[in-house]
This record gives C-alpha cells, sequence and structure tokens, in this order.
C-alpha cells in the first residue's frame, strides 16, 4: 500500500437540526462574533441569519453582521469585511452560506488580523501566523468542501486572477452540515455544487498525493454524486437526497483538503477570475468532458470505474474501452443536471482562449495531472469545448 498522510483539524457537526448548537459551540470560540453572509434576498436566508443572530445575542455573544460576500470573492470584498471586523474588534469569524461565504470569513479572518490585505498572504507569498481568527463554518450548500478545507480561494479583479489562500490556520475550527438548511437552494445552485463536490472527488483520485484514505472518501463521494444529484433535482425539497449531497460534499472536501485538484480547477479557476459570472461548478462542466478525452489513457483504471458508475453496461467492456467513453458518460451526466454547455453559451469570447489557456497555467493545479498538458494542449481543450 502506497504511504500517505492525512491532516484534519476541523470539528465536523452533522445532522438535521444542529444549526441550534451554533451558540453554545461559538461560545467557547469568542465572544464577538463578525457574521460573514451574502446580503441575501432568500426569505428563507434572511429568516435563518436573523434566527442565528438572536441565538448569539441570547447566549451572550456579540455580533455584528457583515452581508457584503460576494460571488466569486474579490480582495475589494475582503477587505471591507476586514474592515468591519477590526473595528467591531471581532475574535470570532462565523462564515454561514456556500463557498464564497465560508471562504470569505477564512481571509477574512487572516486580512483582519495582519497587514497588508489577504492578496499578500496567497499560498506562494506571506504565510499568516497565529494571530488568525478561528473561524466557524456553517454550510447551506454542497459542494465546495470550503467547511473542512485549508483553502480560500479570492479574486483580484484588477488583473482578472483567481488564486487562494492555503494554509492549516485556516480550516474552520467548526463545521456545522446540516441538510435542513439547504432546502431552499435553488436548481442551477444545486447542480453547480454538486459537479464541484463530485470534481472534488474524482480529481482527488487522480492525484499524485492520495492515498488510501482519500480513495475510500472519494469514490463513496463519486459513487452518491452520480446516484443522487440527477434526482435531487427533480426533487429538490427531498431532505433525504439533500443529506447525501452534503455527505458527498464533506467526503469531497476532506479528500481534497488532504491530496487536492487537478487539470479542471486551474482552468476552471481561470474561467472564474476572467469571467466572475460564470459560477465555479458551471466552468468545471464546460470543460470536463474535453478534458476526460485527453487524459483517460493516462489513468485507465479510475476512468474506467467512473464510466462503470454512469453506464453500468459498460462492465462488459475492456478497462480501456470503458476509460475512453468517460466523456461520453460525463456529458450524458451533464446533460441530465443541466449543465451541458459550451464556452460560448456562457459568452467567453473565442478571441481570449489562448489568454485564457495561459492563465490556466498559474495555478499548479495543471502539474498534478496524470497527463501533464502544454498551454498549447489547454488551448486545444478550450477551443474543442467551444
Amino acid at each position: 500500500m502506497k504511504s500517505f498522510n492525512y491532516h484534519q483539524t476541523t470539528e465536523i457537526i452533522f445532522g438535521r437540526g444542529r444549526i441550534s448548537e451554533l451558540a453554545t459551540v461559538a461560545g467557547k470560540w469568542g465572544t464577538r462574533a463578525l457574521l460573514v453572509t451574502t446580503d441575501s434576498s432568500s426569505s428563507f436566508l434572511t429568516s435563518l441569519f436573523n434566527s442565528v443572530i438572536k441565538d448569539l445575542s441570547g447566549s451572550g455573544i456579540e455580533v455584528c453582521h457583515f452581508k457584503g460576500v460576494v460571488p466569486n470573492p474579490t480582495v475589494k470584498s475582503i477587505s471591507e469585511g476586514s474592515a468591519m471586523a477590526r473595528s467591531f474588534k471581532a475574535d470570532l469569524i462565523i462564515g454561514i452560506g456556500g463557498g464564497s461565504s465560508m471562504d470569505s470569513a477564512k481571509a477574512i479572518a487572516v486580512e483582519a488580523t495582519h497587514e497588508g490585505t489577504c492578496w499578500d498572504y496567497l499560498f506562494y507569498k506571506n504565510q499568516p501566523t497565529n494571530k488568525t481568527l478561528p473561524v466557524i463554518a456553517v454550510s447551506t450548500t454542497s459542494g465546495t468542501g470550503s467547511q473542512v478545507t485549508q483553502v480560500a480561494v479570492v479574486t483580484h479583479s484588477d488583473t482578472r486572477d483567481k488564486s487562494a489562500l492555503y494554509n492549516n490556520l485556516i480550516y474552520p475550527r467548526v463545521c456545522i452540515i446540516d441538510a435542513e438548511l439547504m432546502i431552499s437552494t435553488p436548481s442551477f445552485i444545486t447542480a453547480c455544487t454538486g459537479f464541484d463536490a463530485f470534481c472534488h472527488a474524482f480529481e482527488s483520485l487522480l492525484h499524485p498525493n492520495k492515498g488510501a484514505y482519500v480513495e475510500l472518501m472519494a469514490w463513496e463521494a463519486v459513487h452518491i454524486v452520480c446516484a443522487t444529484l440527477p434526482k435531487l433535482l427533480k426533487d429538490l425539497n427531498n431532505i433525504d437526497h439533500r443529506e447525501q449531497m452534503a455527505w458527498a460534499d464533506t467526503l469531497a472536501g476532506l479528500c481534497i483538503a488532504s491530496a487536492g485538484v487537478t487539470l479542471p480547477h486551474g482552468i476552471g479557476m481561470a474561467i472564474g477570475g476572467m469571467y466572475p459570472r460564470v459560477t465555479h461548478g458551471e466552468a468545471l462542466a464546460l470543460i470536463y468532458p474535453e478534458f476526460c478525452a485527453v487524459t483517460w489513457a493516462s489513468a485507465i483504471p479510475e476512468f474506467a470505474m467512473l464510466s462503470r458508475l454512469l453506464n453500468p453496461a459498460l462492465h462488459a467492456s475492456s478497462d480501456e474501452d470503458a476509460a475512453a467513453a468517460s466523456g461520453r458518460e460525463i456529458e450524458q451526466l451533464l446533460q441530465q443536471i443541466g449543465l451541458a454547455k459550451k464556452l460560448r453559451d456562457v459568452h467567453i469570447p473565442e478571441h481570449e482562449l489562448d489568454a485564457l489557456a495561459r492563465q490556466s497555467m498559474v495555478l499548479p493545479d495543471y502539474k498534478n495531472n496524470p497527463r501533464v498538458p502544454g498551454c498549447g494542449e489547454i488551448a486545444a481543450i478550450l477551443t474543442n469545448s467551444f
């Protein structure tokens, strides 16, 4: 068996109704909490935020509410939240929402206690210190895995660059995963986040840092998403399906926290940085069939198993033939969940594809792919996805 390392510091509180435990948990970490959320138009989320503030206040925790989270969080939005945290003298950050809210909470926890901006603390720059504020994450979607990772993704709007803080100090100290908070998630966001969870799990299986523990969790997550996401999209109020997807998301997050992601995430991050209107899961879906087409021959066992999960009839085929069918099978899955699109469908200009290919190599994710592509090969993937 291949040797491996595994590190996880986040306390996971999983189950229906467990949001009721937030105030008790938060009291162990601070008395002045900055609540980090979107300025939601959803009556459900507004009611949730108000309920959380009431519970926290009733437990003696003072709360300041930052509502400035934006999709694909920016350096500007993080600085606004950090300024509020410093002014309030927050000693705890609580992020409630999807990946953008949880990532914002982590980045604010760093910037509020350090010089400069969060952009100065990206994975390849200065690293944050123990001054970083503790974070509690409460997820309301199932896909980013941010509640159990040491990653906070941020976009620099001026340079159209999307990158990440990566440090064990920004693991949430506690996360609450309560499927009852996910019922109101609309269909498109459910599909995008669900496919993101699938990508996290599958790419961790291709990553050179994977080990036995990651493989165990990742295949379980892939299996759950393939079996559950199409059914959930036909019945958005099904709490059992929501809970299964929440579990798959958590498993996939644990996988990437230990192993990592590969080529599609490098391209997806570049798409999000250059075209912030495109959600992360949607960006991955745009290029996944072509990614399969260029990668399957370098990881036949993994792609063959994936194809057979999606289409059991392929058990009668050879491993090579099953693996070769992976792009087609992923396309079928994307059709089922409403994400079978091309780059042109989300208004990515054709004349920027070469620039997008170059940007896809800024992050090192492509180097972890079983087949490491050059810029020309990435440009071909983008052209064939256009």
